[in-house]
């Protein structure tokens, strides 16, 4: 029997995270042959370099796309999804793929789902049918209507996705692959020893062992013009608490530059001591990190999904979560005021702790996915290209 070849493309820090565990399962399956694609910011420097840790974790790169252009705004997201089309396009035609894999929502999943819909590859989507009010909600949309299989994570996703007039022998409630690492944290929960031996980053060397923060904050595509003064905010009050804080960079998406500015302005005016900033940690020990912190600030997924499952506050702040599922451990904060946000810390790191729950998942995803990419009927069998 000839293994099936599954393409998935992965194209920043957050889809990585998001699908490790199904790439292990593809790769380890014996009727399938995994062809994985790296492309967009995972294969930058200044965003962590996600490939490195691609390969560190025993992965082969089939082929490298470089496709995001300088700018940071919504003119250069817009045709970063046009040259991602184009060049992905030459690469599904060498690579000869069964189905193509695409994750959540980013404008290089557009990019992803349209080359492959247009060579009539059948193309799986991770994360579909989900709600968070901005502009990744449209492209998530956009993507389940491209789609042939729907790897959901939530029976909510789910009936949204067959509202929305997809086939319901199509739509999989296989929970999220970022859970799966979750679960394996929380059943082994030691700790990944001195993060700034081994990840570096910049700033004080702040004191861990009585507690500390973690901090992930992204613009917000549809008020990009304000990034820099909601991260101002956010870093005033972190630096106004004195608790011990680890600061992660943004993802590259339309006024990342607003916020990188905001976070170098604030460095170099302020020299806060109880601040360390890092491009990027692998999923495993972030969420290791994560595990033992007092809570997480900010307003990325990560906080909603993850730590739902680990139990580990959360302060979300703002519009860009608006509408996702969340679990009780999420105290929201819609306004960008430093001193709501203090309260809101405050608020999160008083209250006892509080149970994980498994809306997103259980921890058995990834084999999950791998199963239904396996046995899923194909479509397509004549090819446009071919």
């Amino acid at each position: 029997m000839t293994r099936r070849k599954i393409c998935v493309v992965v194209t920043a820090r957050p889809s990585y995270s998001r699908v490790r565990t199904a790439l292990e399962a593809i790769k380890n399956h014996p009727d399938l042959e995994l062809q994985l694609v790296v492309a967009a910011s995972a294969l930058l420097d200044r965003y962590g370099k996600v490939i490195k840790h691609i390969e560190g974790d025993g992965f082969t790169v089939a082929a490298r796309v470089y496709m995001i252009l300088e700018g940071e705004n919504l003119v250069t997201s817009a045709k970063t999804t046009g040259l991602g089309v184009m060049e992905l396009a030459t690469v599904f035609d060498n690579l000869r793929p069964d189905i193509v894999v695409t994750i959540a929502d980013r404008y290089e999943t557009m990019a992803t789902a349209i080359a492959a819909a247009y060579m009539n590859i059948p193309l799986a989507h991770i994360q579909g049918g989900e709600v968070t009010g901005n502009i990744d909600e449209k492209v998530r949309h956009a993507v389940t209507k491209l789609a042939d299989y729907h790897l959901v994570s939530t029976e909510k996703a789910a009936e949204r996705v067959i509202r929305m007039g997809e086939d319901p022998q199509m739509v999989f409630v296989t929970g999220c692959p970022s859970i799966d690492i979750a679960h394996r944290v929380k059943v082994d929960p030691g700790l990944m020893g001195d993060p700034f031996e081994k990840y570096g980053g910049v700033g004080a060397r702040v004191d861990l062992s009585d507690g500390y923060l973690v901090v992930m904050q992204h613009p917000v595509t549809s008020e990009y013009e304000k990034a820099r003064q909601h991260v101002t905010e956010t870093l005033y009050a972190i630096r106004d608490l004195g608790l011990p804080t680890l600061w992660f960079w943004p993802n590259p998406d339309a006024g990342s530059d607003g916020t990188s500015k905001g976070i170098r302005a604030f460095r170099e005016l302020e020299n806060p001591s109880n601040i360390h900033f890092f491009k990027n940690i692998p999923p495993e020990d972030f969420l290791r990190l994560l595990y033992h912190s007092r809570a997480i600030i900010g307003n990325s997924s990560v906080a909603i999904r993850e730590c739902s499952y680990l139990g580990v506050p959360a302060v979300n702040i703002g519009s860009r979560e608006a509408g996702r599922e969340r679990g009780p451990n999420v105290i929201d904060v819609p306004d960008y005021d430093r001193e709501a946000i203090k309260a809101a810390i405050q608020d999160a790191i008083n209250r006892p702790r509080p149970a994980g729950v498994t809306l997103y998942g259980d921890g058995r995803a990834g084999e999950r996915i791998a199963k239904v990419l396996a046995t899923v009927p194909l479509r397509f069998t004549k090819r446009l290209t071919y």
